[in-house]
């Protein structure tokens, strides 16, 4: 159902002062969003973790993924983010992104409960029963402290594949696609959720990137993936190495911290307000992040 270059678009906050996030600035992310579009990014994940939904209440959540599906016009699909440690919050998070024009929903695991694997899959199992759109599962254990293990993911969907149509895979446990191929088939959709793990994520049966960089490099990842696609390895490994010092950059602090800088680089009159606990990154993160936009071509 999806495939290529997808970004976890950030969500431009008006800075207050010492680039704490203000009010949700919708005519920058309008053309933000048009922009990702005209680079050739393929599907936009609204409100997910590099959106800092985290920080959002719910009306100002689904307010910024109506907006996106709005700028969007049918172009490209619209992935909401929609996850929540309780169940019922979550299954009211799925009817919220049917109700802003999602085309699906990204979802985690109950994450800080730390529930078993059984617990996980009764989570999804419930969530299954009415749901009103297509379900991307999150899986991400460095920020859930909750891993989907592979029969267990593979329970879930089995169960419902009507539902289940694909996972973004942070586990960075690159054998899992190959678990999950072999149990689902090639038409259950797998994406990396890991920008320098994504090659070999998609020589092994991936089909795409759900993408931190491509918010700053969308063009240049774009045509990463559609050399993946083409099985053009000599060239997706030649873009690879271009793009890997940014993937490395993105994460030299907190995120979405770095991202925003890179892209109030590339972009001056990009708001540059993220919204506490998280914080502008370092001295030393913007200077590897400059290096890294100077080693992609990017400045």
């Amino acid at each position: 159902m999806f495939s290529g270059s997808i970004p976890a678009l950030v969500t431009p906050f008006d800075d207050q002062g010492g680039h704490v996030g203000g009010a949700f600035n919708e005519a920058k992310f309008r053309d933000f969003v048009e922009w990702q579009i005209s680079e050739g990014s393929t599907a936009l994940v609204a409100c997910g973790t590099t959106g800092e939904a985290a920080t959002m209440p719910k009306d100002e959540h689904f307010h910024v993924v109506r907006v996106c599906v709005d700028q969007a016009r049918g172009r490209v699909p619209v992935i909401a983010g929609a996850g929540s440690n309780d169940t019922i919050v979550a299954i009211e998070n799925l009817k919220a992104a049917q109700e802003a024009g999602a085309d699906a929903a990204l979802m985690v695991p109950p994450y800080y409960n730390r529930p078993s694997q059984e617990g996980i899959a009764l989570h999804f199992a419930e969530l299954a029963k009415n749901a009103p759109l297509p379900i991307v599962l999150y899986n991400v254990p460095g920020r859930t402290v909750t891993d989907i293990q592979p029969s267990t993911l593979i329970r879930i969907v089995k169960a419902a594949p009507h539902v289940f149509v694909g996972v973004k895979d942070a586990s960075g446990a690159l054998p899992r696609v190959s678990h999950h191929r072999a149990a689902l088939g090639p038409d259950f959709c797998q994406l990396s959720g890991n920008d320098d793990l994504a090659l070999a994520f998609n020589a092994m049966g991936g089909v795409g990137c759900i993408s931190v960089t491509a918010n700053v490099a969308p063009r240049l990842c774009a045509e990463f993936q559609a050399a993946c696609a083409a099985g053009d390895m000599a060239r997706a490994l030649e873009l690879h190495d271009r793009l890997f010092p940014l993937h490395e950059a993105m994460f030299t602090d907190a995120s979405p911290g770095p991202v925003k800088y890179a892209l109030s680089r590339i972009m001056p009159h990009f708001p540059q307000g993220v919204r506490l606990p998280m914080t502008w990154p370092s001295e030393a993160s913007r200077a590897q992040v400059d290096a890294a936009l100077a080693h992609a071509g990017l400045i």
